[in-house]
């Protein structure tokens, strides 16, 4: 099997292959592409993102210092606001929701790697796919891990780790992050 294959079907895989490497130095000439686009133009901005990332909806703004890994696994839906220096690990698909706001220098990956020394040597690494719901604001310097989900109707506070699903309608805070507060949903 090679090694695209085991990275797609979820299986731990060496990220040094070539054919794995060249999607990230794809993403990396498109990041730098869509950095270079005046801030203001938004238009400009939307159009180059259809062609770089998988599927994008409508009123879409993302921040300078954007950056990625593949582009083509992210997934946004409508009105999305995401502020600057925010890092998709998108290794695997990246689904975002209507109506998400994404605070500055957060980070959604993705991609882990082993715990044994030998495998991190070995360069290996393995992907789970992310999830974010609807009406969702996720705060500044906010770290998601691989294989979350997170409902629609959540806030995730300022500088939380999220390393497990955090339900519709819920507050969630702290390393890790943990729900504290239900959220009503007056929409």
């Amino acid at each position: 099997m090679k090694e695209i294959e085991k990275l797609k079907a979820g299986m731990e895989y060496y990220y040094g292959d070539e054919e794995v490497y060249a999607l990230k130095e794809n993403a990396l000439r498109n990041c730098d592409i869509f950095n270079s686009i005046d801030g203001t133009d938004r238009q400009k901005q939307h159009d180059f993102l259809k062609k770089m990332l998988g599927s994008v909806g409508d009123n879409i703004w993302i921040g300078k210092g954007f950056s990625c890994d593949n582009g083509k696994n992210i997934f946004i839906g409508d009105y999305l606001n995401c502020n600057v220096n925010v890092t998709i690990l998108d290794t695997k698909e990246v689904h975002i929701g209507n109506h998400v706001m994404i605070g500055p220098h957060t980070l959604i990956t993705t991609v882990g790697h082993p715990i044994s020394p030998k495998g991190r040597r070995d360069e290996l690494a393995q992907a789970s796919e992310i999830h974010i719901g609807d009406d969702v604001w996720i705060g500044g310097n906010v770290t998601i891990l691989p294989g979350v989900t997170i409902g629609s109707n959540v806030v995730v506070g300022a500088g939380a780790v999220v390393n497990r699903d955090i339900p519709d309608n819920s507050l969630a805070v702290g390393v890790p992050a943990k729900v504290i507060k239900e959220i009503e949903n007056d929409l």
